[in-house]
C-alpha cells in the first residue's frame, strides 16, 4: 500500500463505523455527482477499481450490489426511499458534499471541490439523524500532536485570509467604518432551500426571518448583511432586495474577503453558514438560530433546536482538528493526488491552478443576466 493510501486507511478509521466498511467495500459507483465535478471526484475516490457515474439510482445501487461495493451519492440527491433501497440491498451509501476549505473559487461556478466529505451514516448538516461528523465530535481522542497541529492551521487560515471559497492573503486589513461603542453583528444570507436550511434550520427557513429575528434580540446593535456568495453570483436563490434587508439591517457587505470582514466584527448571527464556524476558530462569539454541526459543543449560543446527542464541552482546536483534518478529504489541484490540507493551502498561492475555464466563463456570464433580472425584478 502506498504512503498516501496509507494515510487515507489511516483517516478512515478515526471514523466510527465507517474505517472498516470502507476497506472492505470500496466505492465503485456514484450517484448525483454533477458532469464538471466528476473527473475530481474519480481522482478523490478511485483505487483499484474503476469508478462509473449513474444517472440512474437503481442501476447505480445495482452495479454496486453485484460488485459487493458501495456507493457514492451527493448529499442533496439521497432520498429516504434510495437510502431504504441502499438498505434493502445491503449496499453501503456515502454521502457526498463540499468540504471546509473548498477551492478559490464557488462550486456553482462549475469549479471542482479540492475537498470533499464523505459520510457513511448521514448528511451532517441535517442535525435528525447522526453522522460520523457527529460522532467524531462527540468521541475522538485528539492527541497533543494533533492539536499543535490544528492549532497551527487555524494560525495560517488567519494570517492569509483563507475561508471556503477562497484566499485573500493580499487583502488589505482597512479599518471599516463602524460604530465603535455598540455591538458589531454580522448576518451571513444563506442559499434558500439549502439542504442545511431545510434540515437545521428549526423554525427560522429564509434570510428576512433571521434578519428580523437578530434585529428584534438586538434593536441597538450594528447589522452587517453579507448575501451568500452564489446567490450574489446569480447561480442561487435567495436573494433581497437592498431596501429589505436595510429594513432590519445598517449595513450590506459583499466585500470578496469573509476572513478580512470577520476580524472587523464582534459576534456572529447565523442559522447554519458554515461562516459562524469560522467565527469561532477566529475567536468571535456566535449565536446559531439553527443547528449546525458547531453547535451543541459549548462553544456557541445556541437558540435553535434541542441537540441530545451531542453535550461534549469542545475548544475550537478540538473543532478544527476534527473539521478541517481528520473529517474532510484533500486533493491537490495540480497533481489531481490526495494530500493533507496544508498542502492544499500552498496551492492557494499558485493563481495559475484557478484560471477559469470555458465552461466557467460561460457559467459567469449566465450568472451575471440571471443576477441582473434578479435585482431588476426585486426593484420593481
Amino acid at each position: 500500500m502506498s504512503g498516501m493510501k496509507k494515510a487515507y486507511s489511516a483517516m478512515l478509521r478515526h471514523i466510527p463505523a465507517f474505517g472498516d466498511r470502507a476497506i472492505r467495500s470500496p466505492i465503485i459507483a456514484c450517484h448525483g455527482i454533477a458532469w464538471w465535478k466528476r473527473r475530481r471526484i474519480r481522482a478523490f475516490l478511485e483505487g483499484e477499481n474503476p469508478i462509473r457515474f449513474f444517472w440512474s439510482s437503481r442501476q447505480a445501487l445495482s452495479h454496486a450490489r453485484k460488485k459487493n461495493a458501495a456507493l457514492a451519492v451527493w448529499a442533496n440527491r439521497i432520498t429516504p426511499t434510495l437510502q431504504a433501497q441502499a438498505q434493502a440491498m445491503q449496499v453501503p451509501l456515502f454521502f457526498v458534499e463540499d468540504g471546509f476549505i473548498r477551492s478559490m473559487g464557488l462550486g456553482s461556478g462549475f469549479l471542482p471541490p479540492c475537498s470533499i466529505i464523505l459520510d457513511s451514516q448521514g448528511a451532517y448538516v441535517d442535525p435528525s439523524h447522526p453522522s460520523d461528523l457527529e460522532d467524531m465530535l462527540r468521541d475522538a481522542e485528539i492527541t497533543p500532536a494533533l492539536r499543535e497541529r490544528a492549532d497551527a492551521l487555524m494560525e495560517q487560515l488567519k494570517t492569509l485570509h483563507i475561508s471556503k471559497y477562497a484566499a485573500t492573503s493580499n487583502a488589505a486589513s482597512t479599518k471599516m467604518d463602524y460604530p465603535d461603542n455598540v455591538p458589531i453583528i454580522l448576518v451571513p444570507g444563506q442559499v434558500a432551500g439549502d439542504l442545511s436550511v431545510v434540515k437545521g434550520g428549526g423554525k427560522i427557513t429564509d434570510n428576512l426571518s433571521l434578519l428580523r429575528e437578530v434585529r428584534r434580540r438586538n434593536p441597538d446593535a450594528w447589522i452587517i448583511y453579507r448575501p451568500h456568495p452564489d446567490v450574489e453570483a446569480g447561480h442561487r436563490s435567495g436573494h433581497l432586495s437592498e431596501l429589505t434587508i436595510l429594513a432590519h439591517a445598517n449595513n450590506i457587505d459583499r466585500s470578496e474577503s469573509m476572513s478580512q470582514l470577520l476580524t472587523h466584527v464582534d459576534e456572529v448571527h447565523t442559522l447554519t453558514s458554515l461562516t459562524g464556524f469560522e467565527a469561532l476558530i477566529r475567536g468571535k462569539k456566535v449565536t446559531t438560530y439553527g443547528a449546525p454541526f458547531y453547535a451543541g459543543w459549548g462553544l456557541t449560543t445556541h437558540l435553535g433546536p434541542p441537540l441530545s446527542r451531542r453535550g461534549r464541552q469542545l475548544n475550537t482546536t478540538d473543532l478544527a482538528a476534527i473539521a478541517l483534518i481528520l473529517y474532510p478529504l484533500y486533493i491537490n489541484p495540480e497533481t489531481e493526488q490526495r494530500c493533507d490540507v496544508e498542502e492544499l493551502i500552498e496551492c492557494f498561492g499558485k493563481s495559475e491552478l484557478w484560471k477559469p475555464t470555458c465552461a466557467m466563463k460561460i457559467r459567469q456570464k449566465q450568472g451575471n443576466l440571471r443576477r441582473y433580472f434578479t435585482h431588476l425584478i426585486s426593484s420593481i
